[in-house]
């Protein structure tokens, strides 16, 4: 065996060490709940509320999301000016802070004189549109990297030959650009879902995690462990798992690189 073997060797090594450890991981907490439990959790009335609240408010705050990204990914990735980096950096901010300091940031911008003035014609604090807003917030981010990717691997020879036949920019990015992203949109908007079922901080600091009201899955686990009912929250956490590998699948089947 020669050194290139060994060296791919080695790598093919590390690599199913790791997936290994997280099979491990989600068979220990898979064998933990028991049918009953299972059983139990789905017909809990506070459990059913907080996945329908989940499902709900995932589907809004990426549906948002993806419609903030096609522009800013579509800039981004088709226009240079000066100071590029830095927005694109700036953008990238919800996905580097803390969680919980992105709820703080929220709870905090709410209580000056404009935030006051949006809560009079939309109440967020501690309200179910909190929870989407907080959500949308993280989410967006990933959104957006994911459709400035699906631009950039996209030729932008078709939009310039639409612009010479009379097109406006406009007129080029809906049918020429965005049908050719179809693929990216549905990857962007399957990305932000699955960031939103996660998202925790922000949402217990900035909408809290009121029973029957502003709670969601992952506040649910918490709820759960902080009464000791560990059974419940691995029940719920297995769930949020099954959740997301459907999502993942839909991601992969759409061919989009994450």
């Amino acid at each position: 065996m020669n050194r290139s073997q060994q060296c791919w060797l080695a790598l093919a090594a590390i690599t199913a060490a790791y997936v290994i450890f997280w099979l491990l991981l989600l068979g220990a907490t898979a064998t933990y709940a028991t049918p009953d439990s299972w059983l139990k959790v789905l017909a809990s009335p506070e459990i059913r509320h907080a996945t329908w609240l989940s499902l709900l408010s995932c589907t809004a705050a990426a549906g948002f999301a993806l419609l903030l990204a096609i522009p800013v990914g579509y800039f981004m990735s088709r226009k240079s000016f000066p100071g590029k980096a830095w927005l694109d950096a700036a953008l990238d901010i919800p996905i580097i802070l803390p969680p919980l300091v992105v709820g703080l940031c929220l709870l905090i911008f709410f209580q000056t004189f404009a935030g006051k003035l949006i809560e009079k014609a939309i109440p967020f604090t501690y309200t179910v549109a909190g929870v989407v807003l907080a959500q949308f917030v993280v989410a967006a981010s990933f959104a957006i990297r994911t459709m400035r990717g699906t631009f950039d691997h996209l030729s932008a020879r078709p939009e310039e030959v639409a612009l010479t036949l009379g097109c406006t920019r406009f007129q080029a990015l809906w049918h020429v650009a965005l049908p050719a992203a179809r693929r990216g949109m549905i990857a962007a908007f399957c990305i932000a879902w699955a960031r939103s079922l996660g998202e925790f901080g922000p949402i217990l600091v900035f909408a809290g995690a009121t029973r029957m009201k502003t709670e969601v899955l992952p506040t649910t686990v918490w709820l759960e462990l902080s009464v000791g009912n560990l059974e419940a929250a691995v029940s719920v956490s297995l769930l949020m798992v099954a959740m997301a590998i459907v999502v993942l699948v839909i991601v992969r089947t759409t061919g989009e690189k994450v």
